[in-house]
């Protein structure tokens, strides 16, 4: 377990202002409303959820989403799931393909550890070489203990992923072939969809998508093969997925952080709305003439998605960011303002993307009571940083 340093340990029940710059915050009871409005969305469909914990890689967060009804967590990466596992999380889905051989007698000792213990692990296939090696790997390793396998369909990601159809079915076929695996149903995610940004774009999208899954399970199901269950969607088509009556469960991770760039979709009203809830705080550390410069630069978030944005709690931001490298952040005026922030004042970041953002950090610090008057009330331990393999 990674150690927290005491000068975190000793933020706790200190004001805001007293967090050391670049930080990573997470404004908790943005972040709890965010889960109970999920939690509540999820009970009216009749749907369950299981959030990516690829965005927040903490066992602590992942346990408190179980505790307000999440049925288990997604993650990318085996060595993400194994340490969630390793901090008490024990119900699984490596929504990805593994394909190394190393890799997989890993994955059979995993769901061995997890069955142990009352729990379950699943992943995806989209390769009958990929069937095949896995049941070789729980054969080998741990030849009492199965594993629910999902098979992928590329339903317009354009990643992984076998087509709709014909081809879902061997798969389907082939799963049922090896004792130690069970066809658990039908991955079906469209990460791209998650970021159009209209309405229209999105739904229709998934329109597409649905019509794909339905085929398929349709086809899988007439086999005489039972189709359990179709997992995927993402914050930014969750009532997409909900409404349709084809997923029955739910993946959508970043509503509960909710970045800069899911902030650019346009809203539909019958989906929750999402606030945001992490935070970059930063320092200015330079005023020039035209010009002010704050101590969070590239290291501190991602900006695969965009740069950040600037956050002002008490209304419209009177800045804007842009890049100024490695270590620092450049302020300008907003638009149609001239007035730039004072030296050694705080500038609240929302990031462009969560997730890439939180893997460069080794603790969130959560704050409870606001950015400007709150308190430090925990620190939480990115248990999964780094976690690529």
């Amino acid at each position: 377990m990674k150690s927290i340093p005491e000068h975190l340990l000793q933020l706790q029940g200190k004001p805001v202002d007293q967090i050391e710059t670049p930080a990573l915050v997470i404004d908790l009871d943005a972040m709890e409303r965010n889960v109970q409005r999920m939690a509540e969305f999820t009970r009216k469909h009749q749907v369950r959820w299981r959030p990516h914990a690829k965005l927040h890689k903490s066992a602590e967060i992942a346990l408190l989403l179980e505790q307000a009804g999440a049925c288990g967590h997604c993650v990318q990466k085996l060595s993400e799931a194994e340490a969630l596992s390793a901090h008490g999380v024990n119900n699984l889905y490596i929504s990805n393909e593994i394909i190394a051989p190393a890799k997989l007698r890993r994955v059979a000792q995993l769901a061995q550890v997890l069955q142990a213990r009352g729990g379950k692990l699943a992943i995806a296939v989209d390769s009958a070489t990929g069937v095949a090696l896995l049941a070789s790997a729980m054969r080998d390793v741990s030849p009492d203990t199965s594993i629910d396998v999902f098979v992928e369909i590329d339903v317009g990601q354009g990643r992984c992923g076998v087509p709709p159809g014909e081809a879902a079915l061997a798969l389907a076929q082939a799963i049922g072939e090896h004792t130690a695996l069970r066809f658990a149903g039908l991955q079906a995610y469209h990460g791209r969809a998650q970021h159009f940004r209209s309405r229209e774009e999105r739904h229709q999208a998934i329109a597409q998508v649905i019509d794909d899954v339905v085929r398929t399970r349709d086809l899988i199901a007439a086999s005489g093969i039972a189709v359990p269950l179709v997992t995927g969607s993402g914050t930014g088509t969750l009532i997409n997925e909900a409404a349709s009556g084809v997923y029955g469960e739910l993946q959508a991770g970043s509503f509960l952080f909710m970045d800069a760039d899911y902030a650019r979709n346009a809203r539909d009203a019958a989906q929750p709305a999402f606030e945001h809830a992490l935070f970059v705080k930063a320092q200015v550390v330079s005023v020039q003439q035209h010009h002010a410069v704050c101590d969070a630069g590239h290291k501190s978030h991602a900006i695969d998605s965009g740069l950040p944005t600037v956050h002002q709690p008490d209304g419209p931001a009177s800045f804007s960011y842009a890049n100024g490298g490695d270590e620092h952040g450049i302020l300008h005026p907003a638009p149609g303002g001239d007035q730039l922030p004072t030296l050694g004042s705080t500038i609240w970041l929302i990031p462009g993307h969560c997730d890439p953002t939180v893997n460069l950090h080794d603790h969130l610090i959560g704050v409870r009571g606001g950015l400007e008057r709150g308190l430090v009330e925990r620190i939480i331990t990115v248990d999964a940083r780094g976690a690529l393999r």
